[in-house]
């Protein structure tokens, strides 16, 4: 795929305003990290060239001076919030993280568990951690927060909390998601610094929305798409423009927030080192577009997408009618519809003409390659196989499965594992091809297509089965569907 964001560039401009930033505080930085970490999809998809492990891999850069502490609300343990991305509750996605920056090299300052008060499964994950080794500490709630200063900066509110002990000059603080208390703990961590005679400061990583990019900049409205369930709305900061004069985007949350952040930064430490809330940030992601072309419609592509993914989720669960709404404005101000990429209307055709589910997808040099529902294939493996096919150039009629392999396969699920679908999910398909390959040189070469399609959108007439859906995702493909079933039934799996 083309690419229009420059990664080498990213990863060594942020780790050196990071460390910049450091400096600035005398050698001890609470560092908020928002956003995905290391699986970050959304940054990826709408600036081609970002890898989603970008930013661990530039705090690799400074592992030698940083640690990581994790916040994790105790509602969302004990509710088992779930990751969509990842398909992980937010509790094992912070195991998941901790073995990340393991094997980075970073040491892991521990894990704060927020809003703590007296929830049974939060107390049962403490147990767990700390029988693994893993050093725990709470917080607990605070009458008023975030707006009662005098309460919170005091005994009874940040003195409250336990204060973790830190040893490296950069203290990453991050969760498994939004709403998982991380301003909290950096500025409780600065008020028992303070209290210690530690001089420590505190700024914020978040990619999106992106600072020095236009108000209405498609990967800026992207953010807005991506973020529509949380009601965050990207606005012009200004605290910055009456501070600095210059025009700048942050989002809601965060400048609505200020007047307390900086009030309680002033009551910590006297003084508050920043004007505006586009003032405590680091990022540096918009410095590195190449190709500011090429990442505009990749965005316009991401907002459509999440338009599908929220219409799926109301087929699913009947829930999310208001974003979808807002999402559809969203899309009328880049100036896109669901129609945008030719593979939604040459699956809706495929599936006319065939009379059954079907699948299309823009392969990287803009053809079109469909699949259609057969008697051993699903739309979804059918069209996989062919988009292989068509990326080895090996010619669309040759059979590089055949249907004796297929059908065993088929037999087996029906005949002995009472499954009700005899076709072929996308594992199962690329499987058979796998063993195909021992004899058939062309199977391989099909095989070896699969990283080729990373980064394309197929388009499914009908919503396909969560197991295809996660084949395609390892794969590295966007997928989208029509928000409508197969089959008439109550229940889908």
């Amino acid at each position: 795929m083309d690419t229009g964001f420059d990664n080498d560039l990213y990863i060594r401009t942020q780790a050196s305003r990071i460390r910049e930033r450091i400096g600035q505080f005398g050698g001890k930085l609470y560092l908020e990290f928002g956003g995905k970490l290391f699986d970050d999809y959304h940054a990826s998809r709408v600036l081609p060239g970002f890898q989603p492990d970008s930013k661990a891999r530039m705090l690799s850069e400074l592992a030698p001076d940083a640690e990581v502490v994790f916040a994790i609300c105790a509602s969302d343990i004990e509710s088992g919030k779930r990751r969509s991305d990842v398909g992980v509750t937010y509790d094992e996605d912070v195991l998941r993280l901790m073995d990340v920056f393991r094997g980075m090299g970073m040491a892991v300052g521990g894990v704060v568990i927020t809003r703590f008060s007296g929830q049974p499964k939060a107390e049962a994950y403490q147990r767990h951690l700390e029988q693994l080794g893993i050093r725990v500490y709470r917080h607990y709630p605070i009458e008023g927060y975030p707006s009662n200063i005098n309460l919170i900066v005091s005994d009874d509110g940040f003195g409250r909390n336990d204060f973790v002990p830190t040893e490296r000059p950069l203290v990453v603080v991050t969760g498994p998601g939004p709403g998982s208390g991380k301003l909290a703990v950096c500025l409780s961590q600065l008020w028992g610094e303070h209290r210690r005679g530690v001089e420590a400061g505190y700024a914020k990583f978040e990619t999106f929305p992106v600072w020095n990019l236009p108000l209405k900049h498609p990967v800026n409205v992207a953010y807005e798409a991506a973020t529509a369930d949380l009601d965050d709305n990207n606005i012009i900061d200004p605290y910055h423009l009456e501070a600095h004069g210059e025009i700048v985007v942050n989002y809601n949350r965060d400048v609505e927030t200020f007047p307390v952040l900086k009030a309680t930064m002033e009551r910590i430490g006297g003084v508050s080192p920043y004007l505006s809330p586009t003032d405590m940030g680091v990022n540096m992601v918009g410095l590195c577009i190449s190709d500011d072309e090429l990442c505009q419609r990749a965005a316009r592509e991401e907002i459509v997408r999440r338009w599908f993914w929220c219409a799926e989720k109301i087929a699913r669960t009947g829930e999310g009618r208001e974003e979808l709404a807002k999402i559809g404005l969203l899309m009328k101000e880049v100036g896109v519809d669901e129609g945008l990429s030719p593979a939604r209307a040459a699956a809706l055709l495929k599936e006319e003409v065939t009379g059954g589910p079907a699948g299309a997808l823009v392969l990287p040099d803009g053809s079109v390659v469909t699949g259609r529902t057969s008697k051993l294939l699903g739309a979804a493996s059918s069209l996989l196989l062919n988009a292989l096919k068509r990326t080895a150039g090996v010619d669309k009629d040759h059979w590089v499965v055949s249907d004796t392999a297929l059908a065993p396969i088929s037999r087996l699920k029906t005949e002995h594992l009472r499954s009700v679908n005899p076709r072929l999910h996308s594992d199962e398909t690329l499987i058979a091809l796998s063993i195909s390959s021992v004899t058939n040189p062309e199977a391989q070469r099909v095989i070896d297509a699969t990283r080729q399609l990373k980064g394309c959108t197929a388009y499914f007439s009908v919503i396909i089965s969560s197991t295809d859906e996660l084949v395609y995702r390892r794969l590295g493909i966007n997928v989208c569907c029509e928000p409508k079933f197969e089959r008439h039934t109550f229940y889908h799996a």
